[in-house]
């Protein structure tokens, strides 16, 4: 009896997530992509922008949703162009975007017609979906749609049980079919009406999880995943399904991610789940703010930046690297320098990065290692001394510095491995990558 009352309680709590799903063969040809894509752009962006303090301003200031949906009114981005933020990704050698479509405050930036509070009803009446969509069709970019699964502003959101927006000012009563329904729709609209999309990126789960500390499926309420990840894949069978529900992945989804933490790692409190088979996505911001923050100065160095690029690259994941445009439709110039920067060092080292695998060994101190085909590339990003020894699994023929067949790097095999011999060796001060050929 004790067995079944515990089966019966997970199944309570996991609701319609313990299904079977098959991938079909699309969608594995677009997993396979997705995992060699390497680097992406994130864009967190709205009428949230306008208050200058993130996007979690509407929650953490307690704005009665009436009241913040008076920043429609003014909400005139005149100076955005999808052009600009397209080329801005791909210079920097990005290979997909993912842009907020509808955030926790509600507010969507397409042409809904599930919601007036959209922004076809601010004074720049112009579809922003459309045109990003547009513009990464022509510029040869794959475009992710973030999705929140929670609302700030509806009143048929289950907002009685969630954690988040407890002060914006709801008192109806909650109507959960009606909010599925309402998802389901807008869902539709997104993968019907802006042509190919590689893949959509829920956030919000986390909302109405019991405790802090609950790494399991339990949930408040039933999500309905089933139901949203099957019409998903029906309508568009390669869009991929990603959840930062902070949990292991669940039946349906084809990706797996993990805010402001490298997978496998913990520093950040919400990554302490297992580290899939499935692709992997580690997702950061430049500064220290997703949505536009007027007073945060704190921006990532170029070093920083290509330091995470390449140790998430050693782990076998993708880095979504965020900008959060200005009200004005700008992503701000820090943002656009840092990315051209690396941008300039991902034109010259990208091989070893693009279509990689995880190294032989986790990322060390010293740095990390990837794989291609016939080839490991160990990026040393710390000064090491004249000799590392690496317990390398395969047969080694040769070693050289990237780009430079003629700059051989000095090894023996030992009992413990390949000893490098680095004395004489020019170290980048950024990242110094040895190419060794090998044998599998």
């Amino acid at each position: 009896m004790r067995l079944f009352l515990l089966l019966a309680s997970l199944l309570v709590g996991i609701g319609s997530h313990a299904q079977t799903y098959t991938p079909t063969p699309e969608n594995m040809k677009a997993r396979t992509w997705f995992d060699s894509a390497r680097f992406g752009m994130f864009v967190h962006w709205g009428p949230s922008s306008i208050l200058g303090a993130g996007e979690w301003v509407m929650n953490n200031r307690n704005i009665h949703h009436q009241d913040y949906q008076k920043l429609r009114k003014f909400f005139n981005p005149i100076d955005f162009d999808a052009a600009k933020w397209v080329s801005t990704a791909k210079n920097a050698g990005m290979k997909y975007i993912t842009l907020i479509t509808r955030h926790h405050d509600g507010f969507s930036l397409w042409a809904t017609k599930q919601s007036d509070f959209n922004i076809m009803n601010t004074p720049f009446k112009r579809d922003v979906v459309k045109e990003i969509a547009d513009e990464c069709h022509k510029q040869g970019i794959t475009l992710f749609l973030y999705y929140s699964l929670l609302d700030w502003s509806r009143s048929d959101y289950q907002w009685e049980t969630g954690r988040t927006g407890k002060n914006t000012g709801r008192t109806e009563k909650s109507n959960w079919d009606s909010y599925i329904g309402f998802m389901k729709a807008q869902l539709t609209e997104l993968l019907t009406q802006y042509g190919e999309i590689g893949g959509i990126w829920f956030d919000g789960h986390w909302d109405q999880l019991d405790n802090d500390n609950d790494k399991t499926l339990k949930s408040k309420v039933d999500w309905k995943y089933n139901e949203i990840y099957t019409l998903i894949h029906k309508l568009q069978p390669t869009c991929l399904i990603g959840n930062n529900h902070h949990l292991s992945p669940i039946p349906g989804e084809d990706f797996q991610m993990f805010e402001r933490d490298l997978p496998g790692e913990n520093k950040q409190g919400l990554s302490g789940q297992h580290v899939s088979d499935l692709p992997l996505e580690t997702c950061e911001t430049i500064n220290g703010s997703w949505g536009f923050n007027i007073t945060d100065r704190t921006y990532k160095s170029e070093k920083d930046l290509i330091h995470y690029l390449v140790r998430a690259a050693g782990y076998g994941s993708n880095l979504l690297l965020n900008v959060g445009p200005m009200p004005n439709g700008e992503i701000q110039q820090e943002f656009v320098d840092r990315l051209a920067e690396v941008g300039q060092w991902i034109n010259v080292y990208g091989a070893t990065i693009y279509g990689t695998k995880g190294g032989f060994i986790r990322p060390q101190e010293w740095g990390c290692v990837t794989e291609k085909g016939n080839k490991l590339y160990i990026h040393m990003l710390k000064k090491p001394d004249n000799e590392i020894l690496l317990d390398i699994p395969y047969k080694v023929k040769s070693m050289n510095l990237f780009g430079s067949s003629q700059s051989k790097v000095v090894y023996k095999k030992t009992k413990g491995g390949y000893l490098l011999n680095l004395a004489g060796i020019s170290l980048d001060d950024i990242d110094t990558i040895i190419e060794v050929g090998i044998a599998r």
